[in-house]
């Protein structure tokens, strides 16, 4: 159970600990202007919502938030929703139905495979990242409506979805591009704008979705495109109609956090550094790490049980890195799925290195 703030160094039952399975990417979630921020809008707002957006939740707070939100990714409007998942369901089932086809990368989120499910439209999945397998799929399609689904920073590899390559995929087999840059947003792209601007790519067939909970430090969730794909959402996403609004303190505390990501530089650089670190003192014999520019670095060990035995070993020296196994990565692939942070020091990374070099040594070689 955590019992601090969330940062770089963490209580957990008592223990102190340096953290590696955080997604608080810029080390946001306890900064000083954010929680004053918060303090703030509790003040003029008020704790809670009261009601949902369309009958009387929506404040003007989130309002300045949503007009902010699209300004930063560059794209005309944006719509908040309480949580990133709600706003995966949402769009996909306002946007398809019987009769139409989600085409999905099969390394997904959950909250995008079960939106697809939920909305009842054909349901395609191709190979990670195989864009022939995908264009193959769009072309024998005759679907009324066709919809790619991707993450865009995909959350157990750390790699980024080759987004100019699937626009141009959409465009040509006329589909529209929903991308679930969760990851991304904050830490990609000039003053952290997200995957669109780190491959300086548009068009209007893109349905823009990141969460604010992750590099933004805060809470909550946001869709951007075209005007008349958010009135679309407003008017036809269950999960933002018959939602209560978000507190309206969280939308002050994010105007702060958006300042925060898009004037301090430092954080971006401070975590490539990190990574760029990470990468070259980890000399494995046996155990890989998976190719990744992101703050996500999957150690791949490959049975669950050594996977399992390394995480405790790393906790027995207050270093906390948790071990992923099936089915939420395929079978063969447990890993550690290492964090960084811009909260972290160099020499927290030298530390965990070193660590898993020993470990690796320790552990037993052992069959997925």
């Amino acid at each position: 159970m955590l019992e601090s703030p969330q940062g770089a160094r963490v209580t957990v039952d008592g223990r102190r600990y340096v953290a590696f399975c955080s997604n608080d990417y810029l080390g946001l979630a306890n900064h000083p202007a954010l929680i004053e921020a918060a303090c703030e809008g509790a003040v003029r707002h008020g704790v809670g919502a009261g009601a949902s957006h369309l009958i009387l939740g929506h404040s003007a707070a989130h309002h300045a938030l949503e007009e902010a939100l699209a300004t930063f990714v560059g794209l005309p409007r944006a719509l908040l929703f309480s949580a990133g998942y709600l706003a995966n369901i949402g769009v996909v089932t306002a946007f398809v139905g019987r009769g139409d086809a989600v085409f999905a990368d099969r390394l997904n989120h959950a909250s995008l495979n079960d939106a697809v499910l939920l909305s009842r439209a054909e349901f395609k999945r191709f190979p990670h990242l195989d864009l022939a397998a995908l264009e193959r799929l769009l072309a024998a399609s005759r679907a009324r409506r066709k919809l790619v689904v991707t993450d865009a920073v995909f959350s157990m590899d750390g790699d980024i979805a080759p987004v100019p390559e699937l626009i141009a995929l959409c465009e040509r087999h006329d589909a529209w591009l929903l991308l679930d840059d969760a990851h991304g947003f904050g830490v990609l792209g000039r003053e952290g704008r997200g995957v669109l601007a780190h491959f300086n790519a548009a068009s209007p067939r893109v349905i823009y979705m990141a969460t604010l909970g992750k590099a933004a430090g805060v809470f909550g969730a946001f869709v951007a495109g075209e005007a008349e794909l958010v009135e679309t959402l407003i008017q036809r996403a269950r999960s933002y109609i018959y939602t209560t609004a978000a507190p309206p303190l969280l939308s002050v505390a994010l105007m702060k956090s958006l300042e925060l990501v898009r004037n301090e530089d430092w954080r971006r650089h401070h975590l490539r550094s990190l990574v760029a670190l990470l990468r070259e003192r980890l000399q494995l014999r046996r155990w890989r790490l998976a190719p990744s520019e992101t703050a996500i670095q999957p150690l791949v060990i490959g049975g669950n049980e050594a996977a399992v035995a390394v995480s405790e070993a790393l906790a027995r020296q207050g270093l906390l890195v948790p071990a992923i196994r099936p089915p939420t990565v395929p079978q063969g692939t447990a890993r550690l799925r290492i964090s960084l942070s811009a909260a972290h020091e160099l020499a927290d990374v030298e530390r965990l290195a070193e660590a898993i070099c020993k470990a690796e040594r320790a552990v037993p070689c052992s069959e997925p």
